[in-house]
């Protein structure tokens, strides 16, 4: 049996502490609602989940999803907004590596989570034709 919200809050714990956000929150925003003074932020939101059985009279094994929001904003004519975000994404990807000696991100809850990554494709809006940048990096994690 796995408890989705403490689940949930390891991986919070992780996200706002990969880089200097100016602000993060649980409760997603959209962008348009983020001030460029609260930028850069990092915002979560829980996806759902899908329930398997590897066999008959076993138990539920949990797949997770949430995604983390990152928005930037660049007042300098000059600078390209990505080149803000980027340097995030790589921050919260570092954040959510795996341990080097077991090779599992376990966010600290190994009763219940056998591995959180980043899966699958990460969406972007590099601000080509403005100053407002965003990305939406989904996340996966493996429950026991």
């Amino acid at each position: 049996m796995i408890n989705r919200e403490t689940i949930y809050a390891a991986l919070w714990t992780i996200g706002p502490g990969a880089a200097r956000f100016a602000s993060a929150n649980r409760r997603l925003r959209h962008w348009s609602d983020v001030a460029a003074a609260e930028q850069p932020a990092l915002f979560m939101s829980e996806k759902g989940g899908h329930a398997a059985i590897k066999r008959l009279g076993a138990p539920i094994v949990w797949t997770l999803y949430a995604e983390f929001y990152i928005y930037v904003h660049s007042s300098d004519p000059y600078l390209a907004p990505g080149t803000v975000l980027n340097p995030l994404i790589d921050a919260l990807e570092a954040a959510l590596a795996p341990a080097p000696t077991t090779g599992i991100q376990d966010l600290e809850v190994p009763q219940m989570v056998q591995h959180a990554y980043i899966a699958g494709k990460i969406e972007t809006d590099e601000g080509i034709l403005g100053d407002q940048a965003i990305a939406i990096v989904p996340v996966e994690i493996l429950c026991v």
